[in-house]
């Protein structure tokens, strides 16, 4: 795919489901993505070669990531990068969450995003690439006046049959 708005970048292929469910999320808005796997920890020359080749294609980008337990890849990421980057970490039950702890505190200087659900760190790369393209802004607002549209027929319906 020739220069995505989105690269998702996940720690290990472990991940790619929920790489899968953002750029789905992603595709509702007819935004491009691309999914690549690179880990901090194990790969970091690769991960390096992997920014430098999207830095360089240059235009409007973000960087969503995607790493479990003990998630240095966000920071990494964000360190080399000027573009934005959503941390979007899974949950594992293997930790109770604990290991969501690692994408919340992060060392000065870099400063991920961190959105658990993947199709709201879709929705936050889509807000932000909307405050440079009027159409993305316009298909968020659109979004949310349906959802508000939903709730008041809901709300119609509950209180008709007396709930």
């Amino acid at each position: 795919m020739p220069n995505p708005r989105v690269i998702i970048i996940l720690g290990s292929k472990s991940d790619l489901e929920h790489g899968k469910a953002i750029q789905s999320a992603l595709a509702e808005f007819g935004v491009a993505s691309e999914t690549r796997i690179a880990s901090a920890h194990k790969s970091p020359a690769h991960l390096l070669r992997v920014l430098a080749e999207y830095e360089a294609a240059g235009g409007t980008r973000l960087y969503i990531t995607v790493a479990g337990r003990s998630n240095a890849l966000s920071g990494f990421v964000d360190a080399q990068v000027a573009a934005p980057v959503i941390a979007c970490p899974p949950y594992s039950d293997r930790f109770a969450g604990g290991d969501l702890f690692s994408s919340l505190r992060m060392p000065g200087g870099v400063a991920p995003a961190v959105v658990l659900e993947p199709a709201g760190a879709a929705l936050l790369a889509v807000k932000i690439l909307g405050l440079a393209e009027h159409t993305l802004a316009e298909q968020v607002a659109a979004r949310q006046r349906a959802v508000v549209e939903t709730l008041i027929r809901d709300d119609a319906e509950v209180r008709s049959k007396g709930q």
